[in-house]
């Protein structure tokens, strides 16, 4: 590798921080000026520069700028910087960079695959690779970005902000993850009429062609990586909950919009009713917004109605409705996907509700205890809701929790005064604490960086063959104990810069709970340990 080589490889290049020796070894001496920084010295001037970007977007394509040329020194800076970095390189900020990737892009930093050459699949993965070995395999096909929808290859960008927090958070070595976007064309006409879109232009691919190219994909990967774990990313409505059902019975796989979101809702329902003294025979559930991430969240509660709630599970789905664009879900409504048909209400079951399309009528009908919201309609938990639920309920849990900030369905400020500080609330982006009556109220962050990274990094630290149902109820659980349940205006959820001791706690439970099912392809003697040798430190 020449000098040159050298400095433009993220992974190795250590800029200025590399001692007189270091730069001879590695024929870069003569490439860099005399003086040699500390890792300190340069990331504050980084985070200066980063403090005197006046703009969001702005200050997200330098950090980004600064991950792709060197890793140690972006990570250092997000270590030293976890609460003020996370929303710039994740959500909220990763929308913007998404919708307006056409004109930002200079470079890659993920592996692309196209539909048009599945023959290819295995020389892009190799090219980005470049020999390393991989434990960890993030994918999107771009159709489901957070709340925006679908961007097609621009969708590369939600690839970039994944990675970050899972080293940031969970220690996984950046040097051992392969993005990946699965580029099969895109339905958004404002891309396919823009001359300087970047991906293929052509109407998304479907069916039996797009199946067959993601078996292609599957296999390719798992020949070259068989034990790397799969993470599907952003799959829109159509093809996220098939892919994950074909798959994750025989494949190390997880998606975290279907199952992270739900874990991390999960999470701050058992600290709310830990607040609250209430029990699992309490519990009500309605979703707002009855997509993949919806009745995924659905999902994960009534798993854990069923596990450690002691409930059947016919019981335990019947705790749960859904309500989508056209109101309450009822069994014969055209177009129900397989997620909604087995939630949906009998016709006729609510005699009082004269209008299923009105969420306060709703919430009066079915009586629930958590109002759940992924529908990204701003506005939706208005204060006929907010009341609503208060009048069945002593101590209610909403989680407004679509994003980016501008489509949640409530701010935290209002549910509050709503409610008369009654309701727990956790927002799918950060929230500033809340004042009321004297009392200041933090709010969780429902974000599944919380879960994600601490569940696929003990999953593989386990040597995990599959990610079961119950290591995921392990990761919410693991964090519960975090929440001191006798301070007044707790959040239910523990924040944002205790990301690295939540992810080394869902971590652990993941991978103990891997190995108490037996799910485990060789023996770890000492989880604990495992972990703490496995975690990726800046040298």
């Amino acid at each position: 590798m020449t000098g040159f080589a050298t400095l433009k490889d993220s992974f190795t290049n250590r800029g200025l921080a590399a001692t007189i020796d270091e730069r001879v070894a590695a024929d870069v001496d003569g490439l860099l000026p005399a003086a040699v920084q500390s890792l300190d010295m340069q990331e504050e001037t980084v985070y200066e520069r980063f403090r005197n970007i006046g703009d969001d977007l702005g200050r997200r394509l330098f950090l980004m700028g600064v991950c792709r040329e060197n890793r140690r020194l972006f990570y250092h800076g997000m270590s030293r910087h976890l609460t003020e970095y996370m929303p710039i390189v994740y959500a909220p900020t990763v929308a913007q960079s998404i919708m307006q990737y056409d004109k930002y892009y200079l470079g890659s930093d993920v592996a692309y695959v196209s539909i048009e050459h599945p023959e290819r699949i295995k020389d892009a993965l190799r090219q980005y690779a470049e020999g390393r070995d991989i434990d960890l395999i993030v994918a999107t096909d771009g159709e489901g970005i957070l709340g925006i929808g679908d961007w097609g290859a621009q969708g590369a960008e939600i690839l970039t902000g994944k990675l970050a927090v899972y080293t940031a958070a969970a220690g996984i070595d950046p040097a051992r993850v392969l993005p990946v976007m699965i580029d099969v064309g895109t339905d958004r006409k404002e891309l396919l009429d823009n001359p300087r879109y970047v991906g293929n232009r052509f109407p998304r691919v479907r069916g039996e062609r797009y199946d067959a190219f993601i078996d292609a994909f599957v296999h390719d990967c798992l020949e070259l990586y068989p034990d790397a774990l799969l993470h599907w990313e952003d799959f829109g409505r159509p093809t996220a909950a098939p892919i994950l059902e074909r798959y994750r019975g025989d494949v190390l796989t997880l998606n975290d919009d279907i199952q992270g979101t739900g874990v991390t809702v999960l999470a701050a329902l058992v600290a709310a009713r830990r607040i609250a003294g209430t029990s699992y025979d309490d519990t009500r559930i309605l979703v707002f917004g009855a997509g993949t991430a919806g009745v995924g969240i659905a999902d994960q509660l009534v798993d854990d109605l069923v596990v450690n709630g002691g409930m059947d599970r016919t019981e335990a789905m019947g705790r749960v409705a859904l309500v989508d664009r056209y109101g309450l879900v009822v069994e014969g409504q055209d177009g129900l996907t397989d997620g909604q048909r087995k939630y949906a209400r009998k016709v006729g079951e609510f005699p009082a509700l004269a209008d299923p399309t009105d969420l306060a009528a709703v919430v009066d009908a079915f009586r629930p205890s958590v109002l759940i919201g992924t529908s990204t309609r701003p506005g939706a938990f208005d204060e006929r809701v907010v009341r609503a639920m208060c009048a069945h309920v002593e101590r209610p849990l909403l989680c407004p929790i679509s994003n980016p900030t501008e489509l949640a369905e409530a701010k935290a400020a209002d549910v509050i005064r709503w409610s008369d500080g009654k309701a727990f609330v956790i927002t799918g982006t950060p929230s500033a604490p809340v004042e009321y009556e004297g009392v200041t109220y933090h709010i969780g962050q429902g974000n599944n960086a919380l879960m994600y990274p601490g569940i696929c990094f003990g999953a593989i630290i386990g040597k995990a063959r599959l990610v079961s149902d119950r290591m995921l109820l392990a990761a919410a659980h693991a964090i519960s104990g975090m929440i001191d349940v006798d301070e007044p205006g707790a959040a239910v959820l523990p924040p944002v810069s205790d990301l690295k001791e939540i992810s080394r706690r869902v971590a652990v439970a993941v991978a103990e709970q891997a190995i108490a099912e037996g799910l485990n392809r060789e023996p770890v003697p000492d989880v604990e340990a495992a972990v703490e040798a496995n975690t990726w430190r800046i040298d």
